[in-house]
């Protein structure tokens, strides 16, 4: 008997819309990122030491008050390690009793987050260390007049004593650290390499010799002298190498870190400050980062980063403590140093200009002024021949900022300033550009910067002597940081506001001292 019933067929399957198949597609690919940023960040945080908050004074200075628009200053700690540990000794670090600092700069990011200072601290710097916490819980003694760098060697460990460091920063500025950041040679070195290198300058040819000065001869050619692209160990050479430039000083070698550091900041911004770039950046630096407790993870980390993008590169300066030598150690000279620091804790940028104060309303540009400033006064373009001419710029009238003032009128032109300070002998009442043999030319151009200015032979190399016609012309200058106004510290010398360094300067300008 044949069977009849009917065989059964399987039902078509429903097709798919277009729009349903890429949802489908747009939701997993949204998950895949997502589960790729998570995983990016979860390395990120694992990549990331953080050191004991304990360690920490508990005699620590107030943290900035917010200003009226609810705004706060940053003060960060940013401290090079030579450590062994991490394959750092395969690099040049350190030595057999533990890690030291090689650069300590305390980064003041103003409570408008559109102006920012970084003050290297001299390493040989005498200083006051306040007690310290020792690896076993125990705390030391309060040390004088010691090496600055000993702090970061205090419990002889190749992590080093980040907290003790910041102790020692918070006692001599009076200013409240707020964030400190450790990077050791491995860590620097992978972020030249993230960012594709970082463009510096040398007066004059490099040599192993002067990279080691233990070899015994000069060796092969490092460094060539002008410009060029460093990363990695490269990176690393130039930022470290201290003899056979200059006077062979730590303090020569910190006018190098500065330059460098702002090569690297004018290089990631020309990227695009984005998690894009800095992804990469924080990877590569976080393998290498020690920070303190509040800024452990990546989130803050980028967070920071991201706070800070919009300051212009102008408004990047970069100086050094004021200082002078004493032996063979640096003495910090009072009370210049400490008008900085007072400076800073009232927000003022090293201009005089008060950073926490909201911007000045539209009415204010409108006021008359007595005579035309530096900055309203056509230039000359500025060229690649500028760079090569070195001006000194010296203040005669004994008020306080012009000097600073005149600088950044010749910096704007393309100039390089050499040293900014006060001249000698009396005041003049006009501003006169003095000239040595073969430099009239440039004296001439350098004089168009000033209205009135005069042209006069006089000793070696070019100098332009500010005269009471440029202190007429520029009355802000004095008054910004008047020290009659209410709350304002004192105005800073020009021998401290006059030497720093802006991001966007010329690489190959002020890498060297003696």
């Amino acid at each position: 008997m044949s069977d009849t019933r009917p065989t059964s067929r399987a039902k078509p399957k429903p097709k798919r819309s277009t729009k349903q198949k890429v949802l489908w597609v747009t939701a997993g690919c949204t998950a895949l990122l997502v589960l790729a940023g998570g995983a990016v960040y979860y390395r990120l945080n694992s990549n990331i030491t953080t050191f004991d908050g304990d360690a920490l004074s508990k005699d620590r200075p107030e943290a900035a008050a917010p200003d009226a628009q609810g705004r706060t200053p940053v003060n960060v700690l940013m401290i090079g390690s030579d450590s062994r540990g991490n394959g750092n000794s395969d690099l040049g670090g350190g030595g057999d009793d533990g890690a030291r600092s090689d650069t300590a700069i305390l980064l003041h990011v103003y409570a408008d987050h559109k102006h920012a200072v970084g003050i290297s601290i001299p390493r040989d710097s005498l200083v006051n260390l306040p007690p310290c916490k020792l690896p076993n819980g125990k705390w030391t003694k309060e040390q004088t007049n010691v090496m600055f760098n000993s702090a970061f060697s205090v419990g002889n460990t190749d992590q080093g004593n980040p907290a003790c460091t910041q102790n020692a920063v918070e006692k001599l500025t009076n200013l409240r650290v707020d964030h400190t950041i450790v990077v050791d040679f491995s860590g620097f070195a992978a972020m030249t390499s993230a960012v594709g290198g970082v463009e510096v300058c040398l007066p004059n040819d490099i040599h192993e010799g002067d990279l080691n000065p233990n070899l015994g001869h000069k060796g092969k050619l490092v460094f060539a002298k002008g410009r060029q692209k460093v990363s990695g160990q490269a990176a690393l050479d130039y930022v470290r190498v201290r003899h056979g430039i200059g006077d062979g000083s730590d303090i020569g070698r910190t006018k190098r870190q500065q330059a460098f550091l702002s090569s690297l900041i004018k290089e990631v911004k020309s990227k695009g400050m984005d998690p894009t770039t800095l992804l990469p950046l924080a990877d590569a630096a976080t393998k290498s980062l020690t920070v303190d407790p509040d800024l452990g993870s990546a989130a803050k980390l980028m967070s920071f980063a991201m706070s800070i993008k919009d300051v212009d590169l102008h408004n990047i300066k970069f100086l050094t403590a004021p200082w002078r030598y004493e032996g063979p150690r640096v003495a910090l000279v009072h009370p210049d140093v400490d008008q900085l620091w007072a400076a800073l804790k009232a927000d003022r940028t090293i201009d005089g200009q008060d950073a926490s104060a909201q911007s000045p309303a539209a009415t204010d540009s409108a006021a008359p002024s007595a005579a035309p400033t530096a900055e309203a006064t056509p230039t000359p373009a500025a060229d690649a021949k500028n760079a090569e001419i070195k001006v000194a710029v010296l203040n005669s009238t004994g008020e306080s900022g012009l000097g600073s003032k005149g600088a950044e009128a010749v910096k704007g032109a393309g100039y390089t300033v050499t040293t900014v300070g006060n001249a000698a002998g009396k005041p003049r009442s006009t501003t006169v550009v003095e000239y040595g043999t073969g430099e009239r030319t440039a004296a001439e151009s350098v004089a168009k910067l000033f209205p009135g200015a005069t042209v006069q032979p006089g000793g070696r190399g070019l100098s332009v002597v500010l005269g009471h016609d440029f202190a007429a012309a520029n009355p802000a200058s004095a008054a910004a940081s008047a020290p009659g106004a209410p709350g304002a510290p004192a105005p800073l010398p020009t021998s401290v506001s006059g030497t720093a360094r802006s991001a966007d300067d010329d690489p190959c300008a002020n890498v060297s001292y003696g």
